[in-house]
């Protein structure tokens, strides 16, 4: 079993720390009001989400890498719609509303429609799935994310024999993205992502609702986010609102904004370089300048194993 798959308890520190805190959140809810789950009420579906999430829930992928720091992970990202300073999600995202949400899903699949976030959670079983995550900057972390195979998702959409990508799209909220509503936003909005099918039904691919055993806070994507392991952070599209099947390749916000620099694919592959820096090493979080931590790249993210086999045949330098 590959390093990706094993299952320890090693190394994964601070894991007591976020299961209590778990134990604690799940002591706090009011049970009462009109959304339920299983049978129990709750007042807000945020309320169904908090009690939805802090079951204990399996953990089916794992690493002997120690996590990231919750902090550093909640504290240090990249989602330009609250602004482009690693320090701006956390502080722009406090009044973002996740709730009320819902999923529009469109193109070539037999179950279209506006479906609510409770009725497309409310029958996943959850799993906690330990996950590298390299930015194309060249840092990455170790993240303990809460969520589902996509796949069980886009099954029951019955999408058609016509469906050779996914499309994903962002929230489009000037109200609530300060970028999104500048004179000069930094890149297109809505932010667009895709992936080609075989990608979003491997069995690796996440929809995630929470990280670090609690619901996805508002500045890492809430409350839906794609994570795909073996590919650069840009193509974990945040804050999905809709998904669309198509059988042509989808356009990215990414390559959109600069081909030359970001491809469709994003695999992470320490062998091509972006434009402007190497892609051989990564920081990985925590770091200082005294102590840098850096660390080689590894093919797919160390993912080979699991996914080189979806990109057989293919010109890795050309479908980049």
């Amino acid at each position: 079993m590959s390093k990706s798959k094993r299952l320890t308890e090693n190394d994964v520190t601070p894991r007591d720390i976020y299961v209590n805190r778990r134990r604690f959140l799940g002591g706090s809810v009011a049970l009462v009001g009109a959304a339920t789950i299983g049978g129990e009420a709750f007042a807000t579906p945020a309320d169904w989400m908090l009690q939805k999430v802090k079951q204990d829930w399996p953990q089916t992928v794992s690493t002997d890498e120690r996590l990231t720091p919750e902090y550093d992970a909640t504290h240090y990202n990249n989602y330009y719609e609250f602004g482009v300073g690693k320090d701006d999600p956390v502080r722009n995202s406090q009044d973002f509303r996740p709730d009320p949400w819902s999923v529009t899903v469109s193109g070539a699949c037999n179950n279209p429609g506006t479906y609510a976030l409770e009725d497309l959670l409310q029958t996943q079983n959850l799993e906690e799935r330990i996950y590298r995550l390299r930015c194309v900057e060249a840092w990455s972390m170790v993240i303990p994310w809460l969520g589902f195979s996509l796949a069980d998702m886009l099954q029951r959409f019955e999408p058609t024999s016509d469906a050779k990508y996914v499309a994903f799209e962002t929230l489009m909220d000037p109200d609530q993205y300060p970028n999104q509503r500048s004179f000069r936003p930094a890149i297109p909005y809505p932010y667009l992502e895709g992936l080609r099918m075989d990608e979003a039904m491997h069995p690796l691919t996440l929809m995630a609702v929470g990280m670090y055993g609690e619901v996805l806070p508002n500045q890492n994507g809430a409350p839906l986010r794609l994570v795909v392991p073996w590919k650069y952070g840009f193509k974990s599209i945040k804050a999905i609102v809709r998904i669309h099947f198509t059988a042509d390749e989808p356009p990215t916000t990414w390559n959109i904004a600069a081909p030359r620099e970001y491809g469709f694919y994003a695999n992470v592959n320490p062998n091509v370089n972006h434009p402007r820096w190497s892609q051989a090493t990564e920081r990985r979080l925590p770091s200082s300048f005294l102590s840098p931590n850096v660390i080689d790249t590894q093919m797919f993210n160390g993912y080979a194993e699991e996914v080189a086999q979806l990109y057989t045949g293919m010109d890795l330098r050309r479908y980049y």
